[in-house]
């Protein structure tokens, strides 16, 4: 009897007397490092170092190289009761409150502005918020990610907070600069916290960009952590790179510090594409719900498609004189029609004039036009049927193995790879249509003789194809660059930079389009270090269930007197999501010749 009773006190017991555990060992900890950011071998800068970039953020000297000096720096500076330290590390506090047994009943009582800040911050929910691809904004081509906190599980949106991490840019940054000085590291990275309501007039109503939302499995203790943090994160620098230490991946430091040991950085990373943020997520389950919200154009769209052509011509010329009310061709039309073309001639003003001050005229035709939505029933806009969840898509990654013939009966064979991340005739589901986003296509030929060598390099290139009709007519443009062979004497390898734009328009499954093309060629054949040439780029697309088609030239007359084009139908069925099989033939046309070449490739697509 004594004994059992004295095994059961002991049991009690033991916890108060469990040893506690040394500093040594709480710097290996998931969390310690979390709070840290050290870089576990995710990229290849700043390996097991902190990505922090920024000596305000440590205590010690060695902070961002060594956890554990980091780590004693911080006990010492957190270990009296009225310690400043306290105010601006709070998520450290609780760190080795909860491991050393400190017992204050009011920690942060000498912390007004914290408090204050603390007591404006606080979250039920956190939700992922990826605004899709834009692709007429170079530095927003692959999407976006942002952390929303909601106060509540039904509470509205725009009482939400917005966590954001971004490149620190200044308003003289063109696109194209901001993206070359975020590719070579040129700009700090900080996190934001604002009002989420400016994000969504940002995103889905000012650049047109549907938005998914995911709500994270976080538990309240887990949100706790992560709105601490990023207190301790307020005005502190990070190197912001745009392939990979980008918005997405600085998120995914913050939920390994809600949820340490999610191994969500696990993987080197070469490229963090914001979808793959998305999927890192769903794959540990973190990701509860997702839900869609469709931008202003999509909405317009889903109206205007209720509408036959000549009532799309009605509304979009009630756009422009809201006095066609009274005409007998709109009073013709069932009072559900007139709703629908009424919605639509309003919905059109708002959105053409979204970015602009909107001036008396401009008014004028608003409050006509919301006057007749009024005096008729109301026309609720359709849903985006089966929409594609952007991480449902095929993998940002592409290895090809090719088999293939060219003129004279050569047989080559290749392999391909291109690190990101999708082009016209790539599996569709998931992604834009018409839009192609290329970095870094490496090809390899090897022919008969053996001998293997670089048939194609694209640096980047990138197609926006984005469809006209009677009420939005976006310009559809492309660029690439890189090497590549062409005829100059013979076949041989040159640099090139080639662009142009035009308009693109949707018939049904096909889409046809017409671009000028301008082409800056570095030839070794040619007289001059640069020449120009000039032409045009035309063809049209085709797209149903598994299968993608195109058929296309594009043709250049350069200033030497030199001509070139190249023709291609190309053929690609989806086998999987993660599998493709492309065929294709083209011929390259010059002064005196042309040269035919079929190709069968297999595409691995993977993350």
């Amino acid at each position: 009897m004594r004994t059992g009773l004295f095994c059961v006190l002991l049991c009690w017991f033991m916890p108060a007397f469990a040893a506690t555990p040394s500093l040594s060992e709480l710097a290996e900890t998931s969390r310690w490092q979390a709070l840290l950011h050290i870089n576990p071998g995710a990229t290849l800068r700043d390996k097991h170092q902190s990505y922090v970039d920024d000596d305000t953020f440590f205590l010690a000297d060695s902070g961002k190289t060594d956890p554990l000096a980091e780590l004693e720096a911080t006990e010492r500076a957190l270990r009296a009761a009225d310690s400043p330290a306290r105010c601006r590390f709070p998520a450290r506090y609780r760190f080795l409150s909860e491991h050393l047994g400190w017992q204050h009943e009011a920690p942060f009582s000498h912390c007004d502005d914290y408090n204050e800040w603390r007591g404006a911050i606080h979250a039920k929910r956190a939700v992922l918020v990826f605004p899709a691809a834009y692709l007429n904004s170079p530095s927003s081509m692959f999407g976006h990610t942002l952390l929303r906190l909601d106060q509540g599980e039904d509470s509205a949106v725009w009482l939400s907070w917005a966590v954001n991490f971004g490149a620190v840019s200044t308003e003289a940054d063109n696109s194209f600069f901001y993206m070359y000085r975020g590719l070579a590291g040129g700009y700090p990275g900080r996190f934001a916290l604002v009002p989420y309501v400016q994000k969504i007039q940002e995103y889905s109503h000012m650049e047109n960009r549907d938005m998914w939302e995911y709500t994270l499995d976080l538990e309240q203790s887990e949100l706790d952590w992560l709105i601490d943090h990023l207190w301790e994160l307020k005005d502190i620098n990070f190197d912001y790179y745009f392939f990979d230490e980008n918005c997405s991946f600085r998120l995914l430091e913050l939920v390994e510090v809600a949820r340490p040991g999610s191994e969500l950085l696990s993987e080197l990373r070469f490229a963090e594409v914001p979808v793959n943020t998305v999927r890192a997520l769903d794959e540990r389950d973190i990701i509860s719900s997702r839900h869609y919200r469709p931008s202003k154009s999509v909405e317009l769209d889903n109206l205007r498609k209720q509408l036959d052509g000549a009532q799309q011509k009605l509304a979009r010329a009630l756009a422009e004189d809201p006095g066609l009310a009274e005409s007998p061709a709109f009073k013709a039309e069932p009072e559900a029609t007139r709703a629908i073309m009424a919605a639509v001639a309003y919905r059109y003003i708002r959105l053409t004039h979204r970015k602009e001050e909107r001036t008396p005229e401009v008014a004028k035709r608003s409050f006509a036009l919301l006057t007749l939505m009024n005096s008729l029933p109301a026309a609720p806009v359709p849903e985006t049927r089966n929409p594609e969840p952007p991480e449902k898509g095929h993998g940002t990654q592409m290895l090809g193995v090719s088999g293939g013939q060219r003129e004279g009966e050569q047989d080559f064979g290749e392999l391909t790879y291109r690190l990101t991340y999708h082009d016209l005739l790539d599996n569709q589901y998931g992604f834009l249509r018409g839009a192609q986003i290329e970095g870094l296509d490496l090809t390899l030929r090897s022919t008969e003789s053996g001998q293997v060598k670089l048939e194609e390099l694209d640096v980047v290139s990138i197609r926006s194809l984005a469809p006209r009709n009677r009420f939005m007519k976006p310009l559809s443009w492309y660029v690439e660059g890189g090497l590549e062979r062409a005829w100059a004497g013979r076949r041989r390898l040159v640099r090139y930079i080639q662009g142009g734009a035009g308009g693109s328009w949707l018939w049904g499954n096909w889409q046809p389009y017409l671009l000028t093309s301008v082409r800056m060629e570095n030839n070794s054949e040619f007289g001059t270090f640069l020449t120009p040439g000039a032409g045009l780029d035309a063809g049209i697309l085709y797209h149903r269930g598994d299968w993608q088609w195109q058929l296309g030239s594009v043709g250049h007359y350069f200033t030497n007197d030199e001509y070139r084009s190249s023709s291609q139908f190309a053929v690609q069925w989806a086998m999987t999501r993660q599998h493709g099989l492309r065929a294709s033939l083209e011929r390259e046309n010059r002064r005196g010749g042309y040269d035919d070449e079929f190709k069968l490739q297999w595409r691995w697509y993977y993350d």
